[in-house]
């Protein structure tokens, strides 16, 4: 057994065969049947000459066939692509150039997109497809049906050894630009975001099968509910990182949060994964508005990661449920975990991001890529060694900005958040320079300012970026989702965020929109903010 990732879901499916592994939109599997049928769709794809190294796109909402096509792909040395089912045809054609699928398994909901784009697919030779109601216009896409594929795969366990040097790649959007594939070693993965590494402790696990024999031990299973799109890394790794220790994964097929709820309440759910404000915001709205109170028994924990999530968010869920333990972390696409705090209520630091516990081999980087001393004060760029990824996918040049070699020959990724690193050794993350304002010379971080003005009672959310003044350069613009019926003025803004951050740092102008534009994983899409502000 390796460090590889499908070895590490099989080792789980041996030891817990009868113990529920899925649940999604009423469909469940148990380990046993997930084992069978990812075998049974590997040997379906084997026989259409899908092999080691083979790229297989993944293109619909959270199902139990999304789980079934991961563990296929990696059972057979292949490699699976995420695919935003948000894109539309002009991105899509650039991720499926880009990524040389050689198979697909799409929704058969999005076959015109898959059709519109068959011209930027040169390498592809087999498309399987997931039946789902919608009536969906397949002629020229010759597609398999997912169930014929499945029922034509045989369901022994049969296939050859295989390598932690297999790959795991993981199409990430961020801010700006066209997406970008981060490829990862599986061994390297597992130890970034897998669970190789105790976030507690800062241990690491000595051998492949630690995991699976540390569930045994404790005997029971947790039930975790990742809400995000299976397209989104933290609920790749909600469900695979969990399944190594033997957990019960509760899915929905799209993010809707009275729903999130009554999935608590009629799962027994222990935990529920968000990644930041854009889940936290209407969750916390349909507590308070429910007509009815959930029983919410089960839940001990919330925690967020991949996107800010804001101190106002915070102090409102701990307020609601004073029982629960609230987790915050931060991490990216190419670094994994850099480190994960549990909240405090009123101790939220009115910074750009958590101030968080740094895992085992995260660091924040000076300008010439030296390590940063704590309580030094330096702002740099968090980052982290050791574990990392080997590169983008086809582009060399983005590899070389993001994946750096310090002074002493230790190799980084350093993603670009800008972070300080506090005298007690714990990481402060600042925000992302590339959306950073420069006002009058002073250095802004969007996120800081979104982080005050969302604690304004008229607020439902925002979004901030620079615009041009002829005076300091750029001057601050928040562009605002009002709460229904509510028009906050600039001037009771501005007196909110007097109370958190630095004059500089105020917005000097309002922009109302019906809705703020964000990624399936919460990020503000800070393009089109841009846009709204300078229309």
């Amino acid at each position: 057994m390796e460090y590889n990732l499908a070895d590490l879901f099989e080792a789980a499916a041996d030891a817990f065969p009868d113990r529920e592994y899925l649940v999604a939109e009423g469909r469940r599997r148990t380990y046993a049947e997930m084992e069978e049928r990812a075998n049974r769709l590997a040997h379906h794809l084997q026989a259409q000459g899908i092999g080691p190294g083979d790229h297989v796109g993944i293109y619909g909402y959270n199902s139990v066939e999304w789980v079934e096509t991961l563990w296929a792909v990696f059972k057979v040395r292949a490699t699976w692509i995420n695919i935003n089912y948000r894109y539309v045809e002009e991105e899509l054609a650039y991720l499926f150039e880009n990524a040389d699928l050689k198979a697909l398994v799409y929704q058969r909901e999005f076959a015109p997109r898959v059709r519109g784009v068959l011209a930027h697919l040169p390498l592809l030779r087999h498309t399987v497809v997931i039946e789902d109601g919608s009536g969906a216009d397949l002629d020229g896409l010759d597609s398999v049906d997912f169930e014929a594929a499945m029922a034509g795969g045989s369901p022994v366990r049969d296939f050859g050894p295989r390598s932690p040097d297999d790959r795991y790649i993981l199409y990430t959007g961020g801010t700006t630009g066209m997406p970008k594939g981060v490829v990862w070693r599986h061994e390297d993965v597992f130890f970034a975001l897998g669970g190789g590494i105790d976030p507690v402790t800062n241990d690491r696990v000595s051998a492949p099968m630690d995991l699976v024999e540390q569930a045994q031990a404790a005997g029971g299973a947790a039930t975790n509910m990742p809400i995000a799109p299976l397209m989104h890394g933290a609920t790749q790794w909600g469900v695979m990182g969990g399944a190594f220790r033997g957990a019960r994964i509760v899915l929905m097929a799209k993010f809707d949060p009275v729903r999130t709820w009554e999935l608590v309440e009629e799962e027994g759910v222990n935990m529920v994964m968000i990644t930041g404000d854009a889940m936290a915001r209407p969750m916390i709205d349909a507590l308070e508005d429910s007509a009815r109170a959930f029983d919410l028994s089960s839940l001990f924990a919330i925690g967020s990661t991949a996107a800010l999530f804001s101190p106002s968010m915070k102090d409102r869920f701990m307020e609601l449920l004073p029982s629960i333990v609230l987790t915050d972390a931060i991490g990216s696409s190419e670094s994994g975990s850099n480190g994960y705090s549990i909240v405090e209520k009123g101790k939220t630091a009115m910074k750009g991001g958590p101030t968080v516990r740094a895992v085992r081999d995260s660091v924040v980087l000076d300008e010439d890529l030296r390590e940063a001393v704590p309580g030094s004060g330096i702002v740099g760029k968090v980052a982290r060694k050791g574990n990392i990824p080997i590169e983008y996918y086809k582009d060399p040049e983005k590899t070389a900005q993001t994946f750096v070699t310090g002074p002493d020959g230790t190799r980084y990724s350093m993603p670009g958040d800008f972070a300080t690193l506090e005298a007690d050794g714990t990481i402060t993350l600042l925000g992302r320079g590339s959306v950073s304002i420069n006002s009058g010379g002073e250095k802004i971080f969007p996120e800081e300012v979104e982080g005050a003005v969302r604690r304004h009672a008229e607020v439902y959310d925002c979004v901030v970026v620079g615009v041009t003044d002829e005076r300091w350069g750029q001057r601050v613009a928040a562009v605002v989702q009002p709460r229904p019926g509510c028009t906050p003025s600039l001037e009771s803004i501005q007196d909110e965020c007097r109370r958190h951050i630095a004059g500089y740092k105020l917005p000097r102008e309002i922009h109302y929109v019906d809705r703020i534009e964000r990624s399936p994983s919460g990020k503000p899409d800070y393009r089109w903010a841009a846009a709204v502000a300078t229309a």
